[in-house]
């Protein structure tokens, strides 16, 4: 009887080591290549929460994870001082952006036959 079996390889379905960059308030701020998947589930299942609170902790998390050190500490500064507002709308539309890239889908949907 043979066992069923798969190699996965390396786990990784993106072969890119190109960082991921976005700009805000005339900021340019780098993002990990890659990300763990694991990463990725949690944060998809954690915003299924209604918890306003969770939800907070979990965009903080997600930005500590996916920026570069220097990034990170520049982007929390901006997201704290009083003069340079960020608001949810706009940390959303980035969380939902990184993730479009980090999952490796197309930003825009292909056009109907």
């Amino acid at each position: 009887m043979t066992a069923r079996f798969k190699d996965f390889g390396k786990g990784t379905g993106l072969n890119s080591d190109e960082p991921i960059v976005f700009r805000l308030h005339g900021e340019e701020f780098q993002c990990r290549a890659q990300l763990q998947g694991k990463a990725m589930l949690a944060m998809a299942v954690d915003a299924s929460s209604e918890d306003s609170a969770a939800a907070a902790k979990l965009i903080t998390e997600f930005f500590a994870n996916v920026l570069v050190e220097e990034s990170a500490t520049r982007f929390d500064a901006l997201t704290q001082d009083p003069d340079r507002i960020v608001t949810v709308e706009t940390l959303g539309e980035i969380v939902g952006w990184l993730m479009g890239e980090y999952a490796g889908r197309p930003e825009t949907q292909p056009e109907a036959s």
